[in-house]
């Protein structure tokens, strides 16, 4: 019987690890590229809180917990938070007590790391998905349920074809209607970004402004960032895509103030930029993360984006 052994991560394991995860996340597999720098250089890492177990030479099971060390913004470091955000087992060695005892190992690090909750997977800024899919990993969710985690709320992930898009006619003449009112829709330029960038962060997400700031830097054309001002030049919404990871159909973030919400400018603003994604040769805009009630969430199914995952975000006090 082969020996089992169980440790943290240490150099040379990527490999192994990438190999586990493609065969256990069949739905949400990763590059050697995308482990790299959503992991080891993720400035929260932490090698001790990436639980491996081993039978002899053989990965087997890994979970991969964390906890904020860099505040996502101001000095907020979230004190009593951590997060899990992947975990696997190989198929031939499930129920067997690996994944059960890896999950123990990662409690321990963040009780030791004095961590009062754990969340499955609601952690910024580099989350693979928002929470788990019960559709694609039934036992996976079977699994975090067993242990003690609760589901929170379910966010929706949805698509959209540009294939055959074209911007609708009513919100061509909208969009003149806003704009004999006052308001412009333009692109975004250098003027704009230290304003549209604490808006996000302020009104919406710190995540959503750290996105777009990173995605400038890592090459992010200013044309895929729309903004909206009111009559007295006060920047009211912005909606972009291509923010996160650098993948160009992904959208978002998107967000328009909410002292202006109920006039149709997020629609503007969303059309603005499906229209400009097809202009580049597009075929589709997706996201992971919306609610499926929620303003945005209505806005997006009413324009015909179809819900392509539910996720599961759960929590668990430690």
């Amino acid at each position: 019987m082969a020996e089992r052994v169980y440790r943290h991560y240490e150099s040379g394991d990527e490999r192994a690890i990438v190999e586990l995860w493609n065969e256990s996340l069949h739905h949400d597999p990763v590059t050697p590229l995308r482990f790299r720098n959503m992991v080891l250089l993720d400035a929260n890492f932490d090698p001790q809180g990436l639980r491996l177990a081993f039978e002899d030479d053989r990965l087997v099971g890994f979970v991969y917990s964390l906890r904020r060390v860099l505040p996502m913004h101001g000095t907020e470091l979230e004190p009593d938070n951590g997060w899990i955000t992947a975990f696997g087992v190989a198929p031939d060695r499930r129920r067997q007590g690996i994944g059960s005892r890896l999950l123990e190992e990662a409690f321990a690090f963040l009780r030791d790391e004095g961590r009062t909750q754990v969340f499955f997977s609601s952690y910024a800024p580099n989350y693979f998905v928002p929470g788990v899919d019960e559709e694609s990993y039934p036992e996976g969710y079977a699994f975090l349920l067993k242990h003690g985690f609760n589901r929170q709320y379910s966010p929706v992930a949805m698509d959209y074809s540009l294939v055959r898009y074209s911007v609708p006619e009513d919100v061509k003449a909208l969009k003149r209607e806003r704009e004999n009112e006052g308001y412009v829709f333009t692109l975004a330029e250098d003027r704009d970004l230290v304003e549209v960038i604490r808006f996000a962060t302020d009104a919406f997400n710190p995540d959503w402004g750290r996105a777009m700031r990173e995605g400038l830097l890592r090459g992010l054309p200013l044309t895929a960032i729309h903004i909206a001002r009111d009559g007295q030049g006060k920047l009211v919404g912005f909606c972009m895509h291509g923010g996160y990871e650098g993948i160009r159909e992904r959208f978002g973030p998107f967000g328009v103030d909410p002292s202006q919400q109920g006039k149709g400018l997020g629609k503007i603003l969303l059309h603005d930029c499906l229209a400009n994604m097809r202009a580049q040769g597009l075929h589709g805009a997706w996201f992971l993360w919306t609610g499926e009630t929620t303003t945005a969430g209505h806005l997006y199914k009413k324009l015909g984006f179809a819900i392509t995952r539910r996720f599961h975000v759960c929590k668990k006090t430690l």
